[in-house]
């Protein structure tokens, strides 16, 4: 077996019948990256019948002052990580390329699970696991980085997903928790209804992803980067941003039928009672009576309160948006938030549910929620991301996480320090700015 350069079309063809295919293995991934100087390597390892059994993308980048390079395989390599023979060839082929082209170590986190999770987190009884992936690599001299818990590694060994191959949406809302999908009907009566936006109004997003990030307290990216992902994803159908609005019209039309709706069961009620022809106790018939009222009075003041929206922010205001990335086997939510101002419409069930049909109406695998933590603990600050993840059923993925294949020891080492230095520089100099 031989490692050769692939043209962009062999690769794709190659990694898109991968089963760890996902858009970080892509030639516009690499467009993307292209952006901030990453030059992109497609690579394969082809047996004795000139078939490719291997293969990834990998990025380089040349390190400044030392004029080496640094190599990067996000969510690589596509290989059998469990078939060590093979995994010991591609990684001594691949040592050789490297090497050659001046770089000192290259980094993977490949999308393979470790072993198998429930929704709750726990580790399933006789479940599937790739254990023996994870000794084949450091066997073979990859630098394991440990198993994480928090969202400490470049792309996050934690998720949380749902299968929805060959599922219908029927089948999804089944597993969701019951608040969630009230939370659903309820943002429908309310007008909340999500549009893709178009490129001149990423500002739009961007505003919103702002708002999320001054409220968590997370650095946001600039508008720039949200463009180079649009340039590079958007017509290819990789990325799609969705946001969410609410109609207050819509919102006060449903609501003022349900008052009508309510008045006049009430008033069925009474009538039917003072004629006998309902047969009902008097408890029960004061009960029923009493919760129809509160429920008008209720009413009367959602009413109100939509008067006052619509005052202060017209027919329709934007609350919310998500960034997806659809390709291979999934619909992957990258990036999203809301606007504090009317947080209370909870506008990302409503988004999140669009990425769910996606997924079901394109026969995907899976829809991925992405990044949450391995800590379970209520007492960790991110268990709410994961609780409201877990609302819509699914279940936890934990991967193999993240390894280094070191090709200079000497140059390696040198580049850590380095790095790690820059870094203490550059938080001393942001504690600074406080």
């Amino acid at each position: 077996m031989k490692l050769i350069k692939l043209n962009k079309k062999d690769f794709k063809n190659f990694a898109d019948k991968h089963p760890q295919i996902t858009f970080h293995q892509t030639e516009e991934w690499a467009n993307l990256k292209k952006v901030n100087n990453w030059q992109a390597h497609y690579i394969g390892l082809e047996n004795d019948n000139d078939e490719i059994v291997a293969g990834a993308m990998i990025l380089s980048k040349t390190l400044p002052i030392i004029k080496k390079k640094m190599f990067y395989s996000p969510r690589g390599f596509l290989i059998d990580y469990n078939d060590k023979k093979l995994l010991e060839t591609f990684t001594n082929e691949l040592k050789k390329y490297i090497k050659k082209e001046q770089g000192i170590f290259v980094k993977i986190d490949p999308f393979v699970e470790y072993q198998e999770h429930d929704n709750d987190g726990n580790i399933v009884k006789d479940g599937y696991n790739n254990k023996s992936a994870v000794e084949n690599l450091k066997q073979l001299g990859y630098k394991f980085f440990g198993f994480n818990l928090m969202q400490d590694t470049l792309q996050p060994r934690w998720m949380h997903v749902i299968e929805t191959k060959n599922r219908t949406l029927d089948d999804v809302m089944k597993d969701m928790e019951s608040k969630t999908r009230q939370i659903l009907r309820k943002n429908e009566r309310c007008g909340i209804t999500t549009r893709e936006i178009t490129r001149d109004e990423l500002p739009i997003f961007k505003d919103i992803m702002k708002h999320t990030s001054d409220r968590r307290e997370f650095v946001d990216r600039p508008l720039s980067y949200y463009e180079a992902m649009w340039d590079n994803l958007h017509d290819s159908g990789i990325l799609k941003i969705l946001i969410a609005e609410i109609d207050f019209n819509i919102y006060e039309k449903n609501t003022i039928e349900e008052k009508e709706e309510t008045e006049k069961s009430l008033k069925e009620r009474i009538y039917k009672k003072d004629k006998g022809i309902l047969k009902m106790n008097e408890k029960k018939f004061n009960s029923s009576n009493k919760q129809d009222e509160e429920t008008i009075k209720r009413l009367e003041k959602q009413l109100e309160k939509i008067k006052e929206l619509k005052k202060e922010y017209g027919d329709k205001e934007i609350l919310g948006g998500i960034l997806f990335l659809i390709y291979g086997n999934e619909v992957l939510s990258l990036h999203g938030g809301s606007h504090a101002k009317l947080m209370q419409f909870q506008s990302a069930y409503t988004i999140h549910f669009e990425g769910v049909k996606m997924a079901v109406e394109g026969n995907y695998n899976r829809y991925n929620f992405y990044g949450i933590t391995g800590d379970f603990r209520k007492e960790n600050p991110l268990y709410g991301l994961y609780l409201f993840k877990k609302s819509f059923g699914g279940h936890v993925v934990e991967l193999i996480g993240e390894y280094d294949l070191i090709i200079s020891k000497f140059w390696y080492n040198t580049y850590n320090i380095a790095f790690n230095l820059y870094h203490k520089l550059k938080n001393i100099k942001s504690s600074l700015k406080k």
